[in-house]
């Protein structure tokens, strides 16, 4: 997606669906899309496996967002338990190159991501791996439905993007998106 995109496109089929209950957050495409399993999946340029960037605590990575206080380990898998001990990697999207997803908690204990929805054009996200450190900065920040996975798309530009569900409305999720600079 440009850096200049300000809408998405609504899927009408459910997707995917973060939860703030237990179990695990799930995205698949039955019209042969984005499925969210398998590390190991080829998506061509721009993707990058998970597969072997393990560290030994069991994270993948280290997410910074300065502006906001955020300064937590990313896990690979969407899960309830990931999301509470930092951020949770959507199975599936890259690891390093091309769109790196991510998805957290907005509130309570453990809402690494409340304010990822008052981040501004221009602040900026680090994102470090066994690849290195790759910084960000962000050029969006929207509503999307639950529903629409379009911001989980392969991408042959480096992207970071950080999902987290909306306060009291469940049919909507908050979406960052930065380009790597």
């Amino acid at each position: 997606m440009p850096p200049d995109a300000e809408n998405t496109t609504v899927s009408s089929a459910p997707i995917y669906e973060i939860s703030t209950g237990t179990g695990a957050v799930s995205a698949t495409d039955s019209l042969g899309g984005y499925t969210g399993g398998g590390a190991d999946a080829a998506y061509g340029s721009g993707y990058t496996s998970t597969s072997g960037m393990k560290y030994s605590d069991g994270s993948i990575g280290k997410l910074s967002i300065p502006s906001i206080g955020v300064n937590k380990k990313v896990y690979d898998g969407e899960t309830i338990a990931n999301m509470r001990l930092g951020a949770a990697h959507f199975e599936g999207t890259s690891g390093w190159d091309g769109n790196v997803a991510m998805c957290g908690h907005n509130r309570g204990s453990y809402g690494y991501f409340g304010n990822i929805h008052t981040l501004k054009n221009g602040d900026t996200i680090s994102y470090t791996t066994i690849f290195g450190t790759r910084t960000y900065k962000v050029y969006s920040v929207r509503k999307i439905a639950k529903t629409d996975t379009s911001v989980l798309d392969p991408s042959d530009a480096n992207i970071i993007t950080l999902i987290t569900c909306v306060r009291d409305v469940p049919s909507q999720r908050w979406c960052v998106q930065a380009m790597a600079i």
